[in-house]
């Protein structure tokens, strides 16, 4: 009897153990899982991938799960570049293309979908998922790689494209679509595949209007001077992609388009300038420029008056008008901590249209110190002035000051400070500027090269710059 007592008890303690610890447990929801990171991947094909002696019109493409097309007009590369472009369209979990040119014969096609095939959950793209197929009973194997360089900046632009033409005219870049287009990496690479063999003219392009044709001057363009013969110990070229230099207006042609506007009378229309001055301060390292507001038709240097502040006249100056008589130039060896007036009197200057300005002016200024610049040592390795190097100091994306290399060492008394690019100008002509190139006249722009860094000078500051230049320039092939 006393077993089955001591037996019932220990029953109930295990019930009562059950029935709390279980009242008391946590409920946790279930988890929805990892999250998906995997890119569509595809199941099948019809006809299959690399198919050969292809002779339809159709192609159905099936994936592990649902996907999608993110703005395949400018992701998808169709090789070779077609005069009529397939509809190609995602639905659910297959993609179809539907062809709608005329395919030629023993012809390897490619469809390259950069990325803009996904996967509809996540966007995970299929990176670079290409679909091949041959009209003939073989794939044509051939490659091609190389690199873009912007020539200006010695810098990658992505966002160029890269085009492969086997018309030799010089006008089929311009008149003609190419036979094979690709796209550049961010570090400016760009490969092409199963291209067929032969000989091909190669361009870079800037293509705005998506014709992938040189429309433009102002277009960047790279083109190589010599014809590639692909399949036969191919290189690997570096193209310099520049925009050709604008057209000078014709002094004819400007005045027209002065003239052309509509007149409008002296009450609604005000002579105006402006100064390049920074808060009444001048640069001891530039000139005073003075803008005015609408291109002169008069300008009387007589009623112009550079002073002291005693009102006493400064001479040893140099007054220099632009080509539009707007812009005009001081030149004068400024000193640092000095005091100036310059006086505009009413009737100093008029337009085309006789406008003068509202009253004469009185602009007060005082040069700055030599304590608000920095003192800059530029020292450089592997210097050869037979290259006709110079130093091109870029500030906020505009030339700040450029320095030919006579020697390792360059010493500027008085620099600018702000934060700067250096750039290295192989300057072929010696003229001190880039030089671009003209495609129709077979000149390649001037090469640069930039590290990307960027280098401060502090003012008040002996600041040193350590440069190490390349031992020979920039090359057309890549190593």
């Amino acid at each position: 009897m006393k077993r089955i007592f001591y037996l019932v008890g220990a029953l109930l303690f295990i019930y009562k153990a059950v029935v709390f610890t279980t009242g008391c447990a946590q409920i946790i929801p279930p988890t929805g899982g990892p999250k998906d990171s995997l890119p569509p991947v595809m199941l099948g094909a019809v006809p299959k991938d690399s198919a050969l002696n292809f002779t339809g019109n159709k192609i159905v493409l099936k994936f592990d799960e649902y996907v999608q097309l993110d703005r395949p007009e400018t992701q998808l590369i169709i090789s070779p570049v077609p005069k009529v472009s397939p509809v190609i369209e995602a639905r659910l979990k297959e993609v179809t293309i539907r062809i709608k040119d005329t395919l030629e014969e023993n012809t390897t096609y490619s469809i390259n979908f950069g990325r803009s095939l996904k996967d509809i959950n996540e966007g995970n793209p299929a990176k670079q998922f290409t679909y091949l197929f041959s009209t003939g009973n073989y794939l044509d194997s051939c490659s091609l790689s190389g690199k873009v360089i912007a020539a200006e900046t010695g810098r990658p632009d992505s966002t160029l494209i890269v085009m492969l033409h086997r018309n030799f005219d010089d006008s089929a870049v311009a008149k003609e679509k190419p036979r094979y287009f690709t796209r550049l990496d961010s570090a400016g690479h760009f490969s092409f595949h199963n291209i067929a063999p032969g000989r091909y003219k190669i361009f870079a392009l800037k293509d705005e209007g998506g014709q992938k044709m040189y429309m433009r001057n102002s277009d960047l363009l790279g083109f190589y001077d010599s014809i590639l013969t692909i399949g036969e110990n191919n290189i690997r070229p570096v193209l310099y992609a520049f925009a050709e230099a604008p057209e000078e207006k014709k002094a004819g042609a400007e005045k027209r388009s002065v003239t052309a506007k509509p007149a409008a009378s002296k009450k609604e229309k005000k002579l105006s300038y402006h100064t390049n001055l920074e808060g009444n301060q001048q640069d001891l390292l530039g000139d005073l420029v003075l803008t005015f507001s609408e291109p002169l038709q008069s300008f009387n240097n007589a009623k112009l008056h550079f002073t002291d502040t005693l009102f006493r006249p400064v001479t040893g100056y140099q007054l220099e008008a632009d080509s539009a008589n707007q812009t005009f130039t001081f030149r004068y060896p400024w000193k640092e901590d000095q005091e100036f007036r310059l006086i505009l009197e009413k009737d100093i200057a008029s337009d085309s249209s006789g406008t003068e300005l509202e009253k004469a002016d009185s602009i007060r200024f005082k040069t700055k110190k030599q304590s608000d610049y920095g003192r800059l040592k530029i020292r450089m390795s592997h210097v050869d002035t037979a290259q006709h190097i110079v130093l091109v100091f870029y500030k906020a994306e505009k030339i700040e000051t450029s320095q030919a290399v006579p020697g390792k060492d360059i010493n500027f008394s008085l620099f600018r400070p702000g934060d700067y690019e250096i750039r290295i100008l192989y300057d072929a002509n010696s003229n001190g500027k880039w030089d671009t190139g003209n495609y129709w006249e077979k000149v390649q722009p001037e090469k640069i090269i930039s590290d990307g860094k960027k280098y401060t000078v502090r003012p008040n500051w002996d600041n040193e710059i350590t440069i190490e230049l390349p031992l020979q320039p920039p090359g057309d092939v890549m190593d």
